[in-house]
């Protein structure tokens, strides 16, 4: 069974910056990619940053420059290195584990990731 766990979230003041992480146990498919989506209350979860089995990356287009994401396949771990964090950030953010079409154009949906961790809070004060 697999399982998607985040941490660190927490607060944070405008302009600082915040490092959440996402551990996921018992994957056995491939090829596949690992997402982070971000969601406040009463809007759509929203696409922020993806990565493939090769490495490539795609962000989405308010957080290049700001965001990046990484991962350690050793620890089947994916990172979300966020700087120059604004009050627009504030959201719980979600990772997301999908097969072939999350590789795709069709990465931003939500609907192709297969499964998705618990969220964590990440807020930004201004």
């Amino acid at each position: 069974q697999v399982q998607v766990v985040e941490s660190g979230g927490g607060l944070v003041q405008a302009g600082g910056s915040l490092r959440v992480s996402c551990a996921v146990s018992g994957r056995t498919f491939s090829p596949y990619a690992m997402a982070w989506f971000r969601q406040v209350p009463e809007k759509e979860r929203e696409f922020v940053a993806s990565i493939n089995w090769n490495d490539n990356t795609y962000y989405e287009a308010s957080v290049k420059g700001r965001f990046t994401i990484s991962r350690d396949n050793a620890k089947d771990t994916v990172y979300l290195q966020m700087n120059s964090l604004k009050p627009d950030d504030t959201a719980v953010y979600y990772c997301a584990v999908g097969e072939y079409l999350a590789t795709t154009s069709k990465r931003t949906l939500p609907g192709v990731y297969v499964y998705w961790g618990q969220g964590t809070q990440v807020t930004v004060s201004s």
